[in-house]
């Protein structure tokens, strides 16, 4: 029997950044990029353009070398399954600050909603589990979701969370995403000198 899902795109965003406090956040191509931005932009955000497949390796990179921050990467189905490679090497570095959340509502939502390789069996938190990650959940409800933000990382390694989400294509809210200024203003926000 398959749950029914009930979380909204945008609204998952939202509960998920709702405490983030200095939190960096890495946010993969399309939908995930306006959605932390529609929930409120701050100079701690990585808008991904352009680079489909890298949020993950952005995050692991950002949680090594501040591994004093929490890191978490926001991303969708179809950018995860384009960088599945990522997820094994993350596994292998073991970043205990560093969160994985994927939107799967099943669909490639930039290229026109056709159905993507989750829609058809393929278990993103499986292949986590199998690549050596040891906090992996599928959600499903709110609740869930909820306790999975105001939980602290595992000591032992990385977490993935797969937000089981509706088909939902609320407005899109666009940041800039010019590349150097994102950079530069992550870099600065971080008390480094821009490059």
């Amino acid at each position: 029997m398959s749950e029914i899902v009930t979380i909204e795109r945008r609204a998952a965003v939202e509960h998920l950044l709702q405490n983030r406090d200095d939190m960096l956040v890495v946010c993969g191509l399309g939908s995930s990029t306006y959605d932390v931005y529609a929930a409120g932009d701050h100079h701690a955000n990585f808008y991904l353009w352009g680079a489909m497949g890298g949020a993950v390796m952005i995050g692991l990179g950002l949680a090594i070398a501040e591994p004093d921050r929490q890191v978490m990467v926001i991303t969708g189905d179809g950018e995860a399954l384009m960088g599945i490679g990522a997820l094994a090497t993350v596994a292998a570095q073991k970043p205990n600050n560093l969160s994985i959340v994927v939107l799967d509502n099943g669909h490639f939502g930039e290229t026109g909603m056709q159905k993507s390789h989750t829609s058809h069996g393929v278990d993103l938190a499986e292949i986590a589990t199998g690549c050596g990650f040891v906090g992996c959940q599928t959600i499903y409800d709110y609740d869930v979701l909820d306790a999975f933000t105001n939980k602290p990382n595992d000591p032992t390694g990385p977490r993935l969370a797969v937000v089981k989400i509706t088909t939902d294509n609320p407005p899109r809210a666009l940041p800039n995403v010019d590349g150097i200024y994102v950079k530069t203003r992550l870099r600065q926000w971080l008390g480094h000198q821009p490059c």
